[in-house]
């Protein structure tokens, strides 16, 4: 619903029109029908349930997404972390993205985003997308959600610097995103 009222806002203000939240939120449905766009639903990691809204979308086919925007925007980071979107659910996972609600003193927000939770039968992968982790206070960045999860599945950030596969002392795996993309069983290592 945030989602939907954000978009009336702005359809109100950048484009002087009086279009809907209900219109909207059809619209999604309709290029969810098509296949032009898939949601993840949010999922609280803590308190292992759905929350309704706001869903995140994903473009099915980026070519057709900046062929419509006539190569306008081109966001690296948005756009790699739809490619592994749409990577996992290729190879089969439900794939939602994780809430990880916090309650310390002087937080940013009250939740952190786990990029997605990838779930096939019994296996479940928490995973980053980061474009880059150029220094130590990006990877901290990047980690923190997965320190406040306290299971033990797999965490994983996947990202674009070209670096071998490796194991922190948290035990989370750092991946490339060829590697990723290359080998179906990349996870699974």
């Amino acid at each position: 619903q945030n989602f939907l009222r954000l978009a009336n806002v702005s359809f109100k203000t950048a484009k002087k029109s009086r279009i809907t939240s209900a219109t909207i939120q059809k619209y999604l449905t309709f290029f969810e029908d098509s296949f032009l766009i898939e949601s993840a639903q949010r999922y609280d990691i803590r308190g292992k349930a759905y929350i309704e809204t706001p869903k995140k979308y994903y473009f099915s086919d980026l070519g057709l997404r900046n062929a419509r925007i006539n190569f306008r925007q081109f966001e690296q980071t948005h756009s790699m972390e739809n490619v592994i979107y749409n990577e996992l659910r290729m190879r089969g996972y439900h794939v939602d993205v994780g809430v990880v609600p916090i309650a310390e003193k002087d937080a940013e927000g009250k939740q952190l985003e786990v990029d997605f939770v990838c779930n096939l039968g019994s296996s479940r992968y928490y995973i980053q997308s980061a474009y880059s982790l150029p220094d130590e206070a990006k990877r901290t960045q990047e980690i923190r959600p997965f320190r406040k999860i306290d299971d033990s599945f797999k965490k994983i950030i996947v990202t674009k610097d070209v670096v071998p596969p490796y194991y922190d002392e948290y035990g989370i795996l750092t991946l490339n995103i060829y590697d990723f993309l290359l080998d179906p069983k990349s996870l699974e290592k």
